[in-house]
């Protein structure tokens, strides 16, 4: 059987740090983390460091990555309003497939793959995607993120997945 560290998921974001000059350590847990708060009893940390990948939708269809605290639920308006868009939308975890290559609990911050990408960023996204990630992230010191899947994650700090996904900071919710 093939262990969850060899997926192709989990190996596109392996790949992905490492072109990014971060660690490359992944860490397999025994318990799912599907949720945020799942990841963070797994890891026996706060769910205020576990940064979740969420994909959302903008008005033309192009999607919006927001990185955020696993202790906020993103308010859309207050990111639609910093985007300068009218609406951001929820998606299905078809789109969310479609886009990223990823499925619904695995999301990583990078290492997407789209066949509807008309090219990559420097980041390694679809050219479409705008990435944003929450400050709230910078209050710990270390921070974990999804690795592709439900079973995977990776430690970093705020700064660095910020660097490495060039997303634009921001409170994505009040507390």
């Amino acid at each position: 059987m093939e262990s969850v560290l060899e997926r192709p998921a989990v190996r596109r974001v392996r790949e992905a740090l490492t072109r990014a000059g971060l660690p490359v350590t992944i860490r397999q847990l025994e318990a799912s983390a599907r949720t945020a708060q799942e990841a963070a009893d797994s890891l026996g940390i706060t769910v205020g460091q576990i940064a979740s990948s969420l994909v959302f939708r903008r008005e033309g269809g192009e999607p919006v990555l927001v990185i955020t605290s696993g202790r906020h639920r993103v308010d859309v308006a207050l990111v639609a309003e910093f985007l300068e868009v009218t609406a951001l939308h929820r998606v299905d975890a078809d789109y969310v497939k479609e886009w990223s290559g990823f499925s619904i609990g695995g999301v990583g911050p990078f290492g997407w793959v789209s066949d509807r990408s008309r090219g990559s960023s420097p980041h390694g996204f679809p050219v479409e995607v705008t990435v944003l990630i929450d400050e709230a992230l910078g209050d710990h010191d270390v921070i974990w993120a999804a690795a592709g899947h439900p079973h995977a994650v990776f430690a970093t700090s705020f700064e660095d997945l910020q660097r490495a996904t060039g997303a634009r900071g921001l409170r994505v919710a009040d507390d």
